[in-house]
């Protein structure tokens, strides 16, 4: 089989990807990734909008407009948001989303107010100093043993408040983005910014080769996925199919590694449909691409949330394999070639 030589969009894709990964967005600030990724698809000629909710909804033309795909991927982080200005100044959080603790603290954040600007600090466990807190080791690490330590001259909440920082400020944790000389991408939020990447991967493929998909193909780049209900709406006209692009899974029991492109049959919410699951399959194979079959324990996606919302689509997931998901994720560029692979072969 001569496989596609894909090298140029996956170069390309894994520079998209680093770009956006440096564009904070957990869910609820999300605006400047979703004009980032308006202007991306803009500028490769497609016909691209902002959604009410503020995600991206683009149109890669297509014949059979009564047999649509849409492709959804999203752009929105695990992140924290202020709960509470201590009386020491500090900051005690709570989540957005999936973020945890365990795997957060000692880590980079920045403070978002509504009108005073950024503001730097890091997150860290009440009483840090090892030298100094004898159940160091034992404390439980949880939203209310953890705190932000602002890196400015604040003693009280009352110091802190001058500053304009206020409960309900959004708080982003450093995503520590590298490529590896390897091939591996490391950063968090690869869940789901890898997958953006490879979408306009193939939006410049579509572009460049010059391709009229045979069904009318969309692409939504969601922005409230974290907390479920991403993909509850905007599903273009005539759309009989929805697949998410979103990460695979890497760890024990599952077959997918890094460098492949996962292919789910379950997940928490149920099985996905058979013949789109099969057809995903089928095109794997035809196409050469590296993937894996697998049933994900502790998952949910976009395209359960359009389902929820109504919408009498056949529904599929498949991504990229990613290890150490909504921790320092990790993949690698293989991974994101054999989804680009993939996608080529089923929606083209």
């Amino acid at each position: 089989m001569n496989k596609l030589n894909l090298k140029k969009y996956t170069d390309f894709l894994m520079k998209e990807t680093e770009t956006l990964l440096n564009i904070d967005s957990p869910t609820g600030y999300t605006e400047d990734a979703a004009a980032w990724v308006l202007g991306e698809f803009q500028k490769l000629g497609f016909e691209a909008r902002l959604t009410n909710k503020g995600g991206v909804l683009v149109s890669f033309g297509g014949e059979d407009r009564e047999n649509g795909l849409l492709l959804e991927a999203h752009t929105d982080t695990l992140g924290g948001m202020v709960a509470e200005i201590k009386g020491n100044g500090r900051l005690r959080l709570t989540n957005l989303g999936g973020m945890n603790p365990n795997n957060a603290e000692t880590e980079i954040v920045r403070v978002v107010t509504k009108f005073s600007g950024v503001y730097e600090g890091t997150f860290q466990l009440c009483n840090a100093s090892i030298h100094v807190n004898g159940e160091y080791n034992s404390t439980k690490r949880d939203w209310d043993t953890c705190e932000v330590v602002l890196d400015e001259d604040v003693k009280t909440k009352e110091d802190t408040e001058k500053l304009g920082i206020a409960v309900g400020d959004i708080v982003c944790f450093e995503p520590n983005v590298r490529i590896t000389g390897s091939g591996y991408i490391k950063s968090r939020f690869l869940d789901d910014k890898l997958s953006v990447g490879i979408l306009l991967g193939l939006a410049r493929y579509i572009r460049e080769k010059k391709i009229t998909p045979k069904r009318a193909v969309y692409a939504h780049i969601t922005v409230f996925e974290e907390v479920g209900h991403g993909g509850c709406g905007s599903v273009p006209e005539g759309c009989t199919e929805a697949i998410s692009v979103d990460m695979g899974c890497v760890g024990e029991g599952l077959a997918c590694t890094e460098k492949q492109v996962s292919i789910c049959a379950k997940d928490s919410g149920g099985p996905y449909s058979y013949p789109v699951v099969k057809g995903l399959i089928e095109a794997a194979k035809r196409s050469g691409a590296d993937y894996a079959v697998d049933i994900y324990p502790h998952y949910g996606s976009d395209v359960e949330a359009t389902l929820e919302a109504g919408s009498d689509l056949r529904h599929g997931l498949i991504g990229a394999g990613v290890y150490a998901s909504h921790g320092y994720e990790r993949s690698h560029r293989d991974g994101a070639e054999n989804t680009l692979r993939l996608l080529i072969a089923y929606a083209l």
